[in-house]
């Protein structure tokens, strides 16, 4: 079955700006999100680099840069901290109004798995993002959430650690046969990489398990 069309926020020739769907590779592969967009530009042969990455799992928004010196300004902006980030996600459990989370966390390459560890060694990097819940509803939490660092798995990860996993994150704790992961990628901010203009996407998820949970809310973000 081909994949639907993806949606396009917005385009110029130097980015692409899209709504990544939940189980849509982000890598330049078959399926994968360039070429997607590629195909929704009409240009199947086009220019289309992945400048920052989401877990298959994961859906939401993402910019594609559209020229090999667009990708390089991009990528420059997220490790100067002028590239910003912001999630969705619905935990289990009771988060506090707000708070930070730092960690060192451990990629184990074979498992495929983020580990927070306590003390650095190989393949360890420290980790960090802020949060604020927004909304509570018979156990279950609104989070939004800022990252400081990008690290694989982070947000499941540092959130799991305390005995807060993520809804629908079998990887990480989650053990009740119900949603898709509740994590979604809803706003990015940046400087356009030839303007040097700020720019800023969001789109708030799609009211499935368990984001109609929290329509009200939800609708307040919009």
């Amino acid at each position: 079955m081909e994949n639907e069309p993806i949606q396009l926020l917005y385009t110029d020739k130097r980015i692409a700006v899209c709504v990544k769907p939940a189980g849509v590779l982000s890598t330049d592969e078959p399926g994968g999100v360039p070429e997607l967009v590629r195909a929704a530009l009409g240009q199947p042969d086009g220019c289309v680099r992945t400048v920052h990455r989401l877990d298959r799992v994961v859906g939401g928004v993402m910019v594609l840069a559209r020229s090999v010196r667009a990708a390089s300004e991009l990528g420059k902006q997220m490790q100067d901290g002028g590239f910003q980030k912001e999630y969705l996600a619905v935990v289990h459990g009771s988060p506090a109004g707000e708070g930070r989370m730092e960690d060192l966390l451990r990629r184990d390459a074979r498992e495929r798995k983020t580990y927070v560890v306590s003390e650095q060694g190989k393949d360890v990097r420290p980790a960090s993002l802020s949060y604020k819940t927004i909304a509570r509803r018979d156990g279950l939490a609104l989070v939004s959430i800022r990252l400081h660092t990008g690290r694989t798995n982070q947000i499941r990860c540092q959130f799991a650690s305390r005995d807060l996993p993520l809804v629908g994150d079998r990887k990480y704790g989650w053990t009740e046969d119900s949603c898709g992961i509740a994590l979604w990628s809803h706003t990015l901010s940046f400087r356009h990489p030839e303007t040097g203009e700020p720019m800023s996407f969001a789109c708030t998820p799609p009211s499935v398990c368990p984001w109609d949970e929290f329509e009200t809310a939800l609708e307040e973000l919009s």
